[in-house]
C-alpha cells in the first residue's frame, strides 16, 4: 500500500445507505401484485426482468422502475390495472427523493485520508447519472474528492479508462467498495490494490462466487479501518 497514490471510493452502501431502499420497495411491489402470484415468483420475475434490461437501462432507480412495470404486466398476464401502475411509479419516483444516509465512520475517514495530502480521492460509482449526482450533492462529500466517475457497468475497461486519465499505473490505485463484483475483481484483474468492506444487505447480481487471493487485497470490517491500512 506504500505506493499507492489515488484512492477509489464506491458510493452505494460504502458511503451511503442504498440497497435496504431497494428491498423496502421490492416488498411494496410485491404486494401490490398479491392477487396475480405469489411473493418468490414476483421477486424472481422482477430480478429476470432488471438482468435482461441492465443493457437498455443500466443501474439505478430508473431502470427498476421501468422493470417493476414490465414485470407487473407479466405477471398479471397484462390485466394489472392503470391505479396500480400508477402506484408503481408512484413508488419508483418516492425512491429518488429518500434521503442519503451516511454509513458510520464515512465523513471522518474521508477527512483524514484527504488533509494527510497524500492521496488524490476519486468517487467511482455506477448508475443514474442524475440521481447518483444528487445523492453526491446532498451527502456533503463533493468537496473530498479529486473526480466523481459515474461509470456504466464498473468492468476492467472502464476502470482502465479512468486509471489512465488519472496518469498513474494500476498498482498505485486503490479501490474501496462493498461489491466484489463491481468494486474488487475488475480492480485486482488490473493489478490494482482493492479493500472490500461487505455491507449486511447486497444485491444478488452484485455476488461473486469468485475466490479473492490476491496480495493487493484486504477485507475489514468498517470504512474506519481503512486509515490504519494505509499508516
Amino acid at each position: 500500500m506504500k505506493n499507492i497514490k489515488v484512492i477509489g471510493f464506491d458510493a452505494d452502501d460504502t458511503l451511503w445507505v442504498n440497497e435496504p431502499y431497494f428491498r423496502e420497495a421490492e416488498q411494496t411491489f410485491a404486494g401490490m401484485l398479491g392477487e396475480y402470484a405469489g411473493r418468490e415468483e414476483i421477486f424472481r420475475s422482477l430480478y429476470e426482468t432488471e438482468i435482461r434490461n441492465i443493457s437498455l437501462y443500466g443501474y439505478g432507480i430508473k431502470g427498476f422502475t421501468l422493470s417493476m412495470i414490465e414485470t407487473a404486466l407479466h405477471v398479471s398476464g397484462n390485466r394489472i390495472g392503470a391505479d396500480k401502475l400508477q402506484d408503481i411509479l408512484r413508488l419508483g419516483k418516492n425512491m429518488l427523493s429518500l434521503p442519503v444516509r451516511l454509513l458510520d465512520g464515512v465523513e471522518e475517514t474521508l477527512r483524514q485520508l484527504h488533509d494527510t495530502g497524500r492521496f488524490r480521492l476519486v468517487l467511482a460509482t455506477k448508475g443514474d447519472l442524475t440521481d447518483q449526482y444528487r445523492k453526491i450533492r446532498e451527502s456533503g462529500l463533493e468537496s473530498y474528492f479529486h473526480r466523481i466517475e459515474i461509470m456504466s457497468y464498473k468492468n476492467e475497461a472502464e476502470y482502465a479508462e479512468l486509471i489512465k486519465t488519472l496518469d498513474i499505473q494500476p498498482d498505485e490505485f486503490l479501490m474501496i467498495g462493498n461489491s466484489l463484483r463491481s468494486d474488487i475483481l475488475p480492480v485486482a484483474g488490473l493489478g490494482g490494490k482493492c479493500i472490500h468492506i461487505p455491507y449486511e444487505i447486497i444485491w444478488i447480481h452484485e455476488e461473486s462466487a469468485a475466490p479473492v487471493d490476491y496480495p493487493g487485497f484486504h477485507r475489514i470490517g468498517s470504512i474506519g479501518e481503512v486509515v490504519k491500512i494505509l499508516a
